[in-house]
């Protein structure tokens, strides 16, 4: 994929199938590596599926014989000289404490350092595809945090769709207002 917010994205989706009620996506970024973790409460994966979830030939997918988002995130970030985990839960197993948890670290002076791409647009279109989940989304970065929780939003919304358009245009303009906050924080703290 050509930016690392389609792989979030792919992955996210993920979660909705496995009808998560919360899903959460945290990136840390320093300046030498990204760490991108996505974590939910769905119903989560049986070892047997779990042990080949990284074989693109391993999908639950009844369209297509093969499922390339989790191979393709984890090469993206092996590339780079980074490392990659998938750890899950299953509900039958599990009952209490189900979910799932991917997890790619990058190293971002590597030649195959994907750009990160359009996050603002990746939880947009999340939200407005899945509003009955929570979505608690955190980038902590050398220049500060952006953050989204759904959950505030519903909070103060009452009644009011998340997939409202007017809701998502102003998700995206916070969004795009705390980025540019951190880009600013991020250029003044290096003078």
């Amino acid at each position: 994929m050509k930016e690392l917010s389609l792989n979030i994205l792919d992955i996210a989706q993920n979660s909705v199938k496995a009808q998560a009620s919360r899903v959460e996506i945290a990136l840390t970024e320093t300046a030498d590596t990204l760490d991108i973790s996505i974590r939910d409460d769905g119903c989560g994966m049986k070892p047997d599926f779990l042990a080949a979830v990284t074989d693109p030939f391993t999908t639950t997918r009844t369209t297509r014989k093969v499922g390339l988002g989790i191979p393709l995130f984890k090469l993206a970030s092996e590339q780079t000289g980074g490392t990659f985990s998938v750890e899950s839960k299953d509900a039958e197993t599990y009952p209490d404490d189900h979910g799932t948890c991917t997890r790619a670290v990058f190293l971002k002076n590597s030649i195959d350092f994907t750009p990160l791409g359009d996050v603002t647009g990746t939880l947009t279109v999340l939200i407005q595809g899945a509003p009955g989940i929570r979505w608690v989304f955190t980038h902590a970065m050398p220049g500060g945090e952006v953050a989204l929780d759904t959950a505030e939003l519903k909070e103060v919304l009452g009644d009011v769709p998340l997939n409202a358009p007017e809701v998502l245009q102003w998700i995206t303009e916070y969004l795009t207002e705390q980025y540019a906050a951190a880009a600013g924080d991020a250029a003044n703290n290096s003078l």
